[in-house]
């Protein structure tokens, strides 16, 4: 006849049933806390891999649209939004407008806006001078995949934005057309509006 959870054997030296509830606690207590250690090392993982990657990210130098070599590491200790975009693109050229806007709304708030395309230098040149898009351009060409990768766009597509904090930690990813209202909630987040 099988045991129920509390049935005990009369024998008390004989093992408990798995079901026992006196056996079930610390187990579930065991299962637990081996749960919480294993999201803790998964989040102590990814913070140390978004540091890698925006210390690479600040570490980069590249050119803007008209050839002049910009140094990523002047954009620390603001709230930084990397777009990854080409003028091939569709979705990456319609969202641009609003990240603009944005960038003329967040600007006196410490927000700075960068594109950096995978694209050859030329038709960002070309791209800049037929549009309205006022914040920085710079070139990473293809080997810019390297970097769009390292900042967690593991699929290599676009556009892909990522959202860094004041003291450089990637606070947010986006892959896809990013939404004005979502963007603007990430950046009111950092700066604490």
């Amino acid at each position: 006849m099988p045991l129920g959870d509390d049935a005990m054997p009369a024998d008390g030296d004989a093992e408990r049933p798995v079901g026992s509830p006196r056996l079930r606690w610390p187990l579930l207590l065991a299962c637990a806390t081996i749960a919480a250690a294993a999201g803790i090392a998964a989040s102590l993982y990814a913070g140390g891999a978004d540091r890698e990657a925006a210390a690479t990210l600040f570490a980069t130098r590249l050119p803007d649209d008209e050839g002049t070599s910009r140094e990523l590491a002047d954009y620390r200790g603001r709230v930084l939004v990397v777009n990854f975009w080409a003028t091939w693109c569709g979705p990456c050229i319609q969202e641009m407008p609003e990240l603009q806007k944005i960038q003329d709304e967040y600007r006196s708030r410490g927000v700075e806006i960068i594109g950096i395309a995978i694209d050859r230098a030329d038709a960002v040149r070309t791209f800049r001078q037929a549009g309205t898009i006022r914040y920085p351009l710079l070139v990473a060409g293809i080997g810019g995949s390297d970097l769009l990768r390292e900042m967690g766009d593991s699929e290599g597509a676009l556009p892909y934005t990522a959202v860094l904090s004041r003291s450089g930690k990637i606070a947010q990813r986006h892959l896809g057309a990013v939404k004005g209202s979502d963007l603007r909630h990430w950046l009111d987040q950092q700066i604490g509006s």
